[in-house]
């Protein structure tokens, strides 16, 4: 009796622990007991332990390997049965790398072969996935929902960029809802349509029907695509609405062997300026066999035509494989496309090598991409060369030697040739390395000049460093001036470091040229502008340096551009006039003497504005001296801004000219004169000239203002001319004069006939005429008539004078004189009046200056003579 309770306690037991056993051991024997099932080379790991519920079984984490590789990892997978079996899984991440090392396996006897057969095995149950994340393409993550039934399969899945809705009944396949966001911007593309299924479950559907609508992002158009075939053909047509030229038409068929397009056409007429067409041909062989075995050739070619006429271009595809492990598909694109006058040829072999996550191509010898034409109306492309032999591409970056060879020329400017050569490894932007150096030279037309370049850098992750920079002229010739060498170098290397968090560009450079000569004589010392940028990049940097030519300055520069706008200051310290002695032609014989110059001006200049400044200069205390005129005491003040082609002169109080004594035949004193408004002016904005003031001939010259455009005419005072002053700077032999005269002369500059209109001159006081002895006795000597009238004139006092004065713009001077005077001859007294008109050229005149010789030819030709009553020595009261 012992032993039986002994037995009976120990069934007990074991009863108890074995399931207790297995439950606590179930990450052991579960993985072991499922490979009996699993293909050969896949296994399944569970590292934490599944919990039993009282309503379900959970599992943490389990993870689904195919070798090494790791295909699915499943996270809080949890089994009930509510009221059919319910699978959810918290998140399922998916390993489409390892898809292709999955085993080929063979169907097992006894399983079910049709898709009937398989749908009546299916269990009522729902499957339910929160996070379903598939990689490379985590885009298109989201939520599964399965419901399984032997009459109906649905399935739901919602994502950010994708929403699907299908069912199954038997063999019709329905799908009432399909919408893929494929860019963020646009609208999604939309499917719906019905399938019929093939009775084995091991190929695509038999018929099917599909229709969709997509906008096409650039530009926007609505387009209608439909997909439809029975048994093993059918045709994809994509067409734009309202558009009876299909955009995508592909006849294709179906064998259990290849899948084969033929003659599909293919047209996009969006895009700008060349409307792109062509012809597409495809062949995939071993399709059932999974990708990596599929052998794909294939040929596609694209036609344009532009004003070169029309390019056709072949891109030829294999034969070769596509593969998630290692791809081998040879490409070759050959031929030639046009676009305006603008012509690309292109013989590129490459070969497509890795696996499809992350291919590589690689272009073989013989690669050469060129171009000739015009890319622009004035320059014209004689040849680019781009040599791609060596050079391979993939995610990594650009890797192999980059080449590039440019000449062209334009019809003004000249023309050229640029070399560029250097060694990418991994090479994309901020990433990896690009070291290169550069060369080039050309002829620069306009100004008779040929320039080079040369320099070198590299791009190293995300930092740009221009090493070297050299670039010039021989010289630059254009109108009177002619600049000797000038050349762009680097005085420190310029580093532009693109981090986001502290972006930096730094460097320095100097522009140096020899003597700058100009027509006549006047030459610039060599020169040199050095100057240094500190900034963020080169859309954003400030700059400050100085320009100095031997004495010449130096003037300070400094400001910053913003990558839209460039602003900036330029000062000029107060130097000796003195300085600019080299810019004053040897001819004029002028000696800069005296006097300080300084200035400062703020300037910007933008894309849509264009070149804009303000500032001041000041010239203070000038003096110049030439062998027949000396300046002295100029004082010039020159407030202005630039803007639109404008000058705005006098912007803070009018431009002041103040010269305090000009010696010449004739020394003026206390010159002013003051210039506000706008250059060119106009009505809304004129050009004033007002306050000109000199003291000049023991009297004064004055104008109270010029208005430019100009409605009435400018009045010229004069006032108190000493008559004596002007004889003496002028200097006849034949005559002398004293006594002041004043008058006011009505100054046109735009009238379209005269200069002077209606001018006056009078004497508001005594004056004197006295005819030269010597000139009195030729004349009577070689005209008796003239000779008698000549001896009233030789001593005459002028009362009063009245002259009239015109000038048109042809030079023609018109003077009309009355004088009233009293002739004192040989202790006789006459009352005279004199009428006096004269017409010359004053452009001769000015060429002559003979006063004194037109006077006595006056005289001969119109004197009268006196009443006979004074010649019998009588007093005469009055003689005309």
């Amino acid at each position: 009796m012992k032993g039986t309770w002994k037995a009976a306690i120990a069934l007990l037991l074991l009863l108890i622990l074995l399931p207790l056993t297995l439950l606590l051991t179930l990450t052991h024997w579960v993985p072991t007991l499922a490979g009996i099932w699993l293909p050969a080379g896949t296994r399944i790991a569970i590292e934490k332990s599944p919990r039993i519920t009282r309503n379900s079984v959970r599992v943490p984490e389990l993870r689904y390997l195919v070798g090494d590789c790791q295909l699915a990892e499943v996270h809080d997978l949890e089994l009930s049965h509510p009221s059919r079996w319910r699978v959810h899984v918290g998140q399922l991440d998916m390993n489409s790398t390892c898809l292709s090392k999955l085993p080929e396996t063979t169907p097992t006897p006894g399983a079910p072969r049709s898709l009937a057969e398989w749908q009546s095995m299916l269990p009522n149950s729902w499957l339910t996935i929160d996070q379903l994340r598939l990689s490379p393409w985590d885009k298109w993550q989201g939520k599964l929902a399965i419901s399984l039934t032997p009459s109906m399969q649905t399935l739901t899945y919602d994502g950010d960029a994708v929403h699907l809705q299908a069912n199954m009944k038997g063999q019709q396949l329905t799908v009432s809802r399909f919408e893929a966001k494929v860019q963020a911007d646009e609208p999604p593309i939309k499917l719906v349509g019905q399938f019929t299924m093939p009775l084995v479950p091991d190929g695509l559907p038999v018929s099917g029907h599909a229709v969709t609508t997509f906008q096409v992002p650039n530009p926007a158009a609505l387009v209608d695509a439909e997909l439809e075939w029975h048994e093993n053909q059918g045709q994809l047509v994509m067409m734009e609405r309202g558009n009876t030229e299909p955009l995508l038409d592909l006849p294709w068929e179906l064998t259990r062997e290849r899948l084969t397009i033929s003659d599909g056409r293919w047209n996009w007429p969006w895009q700008d300026g060349v409307p792109l067409s062509g012809r597409v041909g495809l062949k995939i062989d071993n399709w059932q066999q999974g990708i990596d075995k599929m052998q794909i050739s294939g040929r596609l070619n694209v036609l344009t035509q532009g004003d070169a006429g029309k390019g056709n271009a072949v891109l030829t595809i294999g034969p070769g494989t596509l593969s998630m492990d290692q791809s081998a598909m040879p490409l070759q694109l050959t031929g030639e496309a046009k676009y305006d006058d603008l012509v690309l040829y292109a013989i590129l072999p490459a070969q497509l090598s890795g696996p499809l996550t992350d291919p590589k191509l690689s272009f073989a010898p013989g690669s050469l991409l060129r171009s000739r034409g015009r890319i622009i109306d004035s320059l014209n492309i004689d040849e680019i060369r781009w040599p791609l032999a060596g050079v391979h591409v993939s995610s990594q970056g650009i890797d192999g030697r980059l080449q590039a060879i440019l000449r062209a020329h334009e019809q003004e400017m000249g023309d050229f040739v640029l070399h560029l050569d250097g060694q990418a490894n991994n090479f994309l932007p901020d990433k990896g390395s690009w070291r290169w150096h550069y060369w080039g030279d050309g002829h620069f037309t306009p100004m008779q000049a040929r320039w080079d370049m040369k320099g070198n850098g590299e791009w190293r992750d995300s930092s740009i460093v221009l090493n070297s920079l050299s670039t010039g002229f021989d010289k630059l010739q254009y109108g009177t001036m002619n600049v000797s060498q000038p050349r762009l170098v680097l005085e420190k290397p310029i580093h532009w470091i693109r981090n986001e968090q502290h972006p930096s560009l730094t460097g320095a450079l100097s522009l140096d040229a020899g003597e700058t000569q100009f027509s006549g004589g006047s030459v610039l010392p060599p020169s040199t502008l050095k100057f240094s940028v500190d900034g963020r990049d080169p859309t954003w940097f400030q700059f400050k340096g100085d320009l100095h030519a031997a004495d010449i300055g130096p003037i300070r520069l400094s400001g910053r551009w913003d990558g839209e706008r460039l602003r900036g200051e330029a000062w000029w310290p107060k130097q000796s006039l003195t300085v600019f002695q080299p810019l004053v032609p040897p001819d004029w014989k002028m000696n800069l003497r005296d006097g300080t110059l300084y200035a400062q001006v703020a300037f910007s200049a933008a894309a849509g504005q264009g070149f804009e400044a303000g500032g001041h200069g000041v010239l203070k205390g000038g003096s110049a001296w030439m062998p027949d005129n000396q300046f002295n005491g100029v004082d010039f003040v020159l407030p202005f801004r630039f803007s639109e082609g404008t000058w705005e002169l006098g912007t803070r109080g009018p431009v002041s000219l103040r010269i305090g004594e000009i010696v010449n035949q004739v020394t003026a004193s206390n010159f002013t004169a003051d210039l506000q408004g706008s250059y060119p002016w106009d009505e809304r904005n004129p050009l004033m000239l007002s306050d000109v003031n000199v003291d000049v001939l023991g009297g004064k010259l004055s104008m109270l203002q010029l208005r430019m455009p100009q409605h009435d005419p400018a009045l010229l005072r004069v006032q108190n001319i000493s008559s004596s002053e002007l004889i003496s700077a002028v200097n006849p032999k034949q005559f002398t004069m004293s006594g002041p005269v004043s008058g006011a002369l009505p100054l046109w500059l735009n009238n379209e006939k005269w200069i002077i209109k209606d001018g006056w001159l009078t004497n508001p006081g005594p004056m004197t005429l006295r005819i030269d002895k010597d000139t009195a006795d030729a004349v009577v000597e070689d005209n008796m008539v003239a000779g008698v009238a000549i001896n009233w004139l030789r001593y005459m006092e002028i009362s009063h004078s009245w002259t009239k004065i015109n000038l048109d713009n042809l030079g023609l001077l018109t003077l009309k004189s009355n004088v009233t005077g009293i002739s004192r001859v040989d202790g006789k007294s006459s009352t005279v009046n004199l009428n006096y008109t004269h017409e010359e050229n004053v452009f001769d005149l000015w060429r002559s200056l003979r006063f004194g010789d037109n006077l006595q030819a006056w005289l001969e030709q119109n004197a009268v003579l006196p009443d006979p009553r004074c010649r019998a020595g009588k007093d005469c009261k009055e003689q005309e």
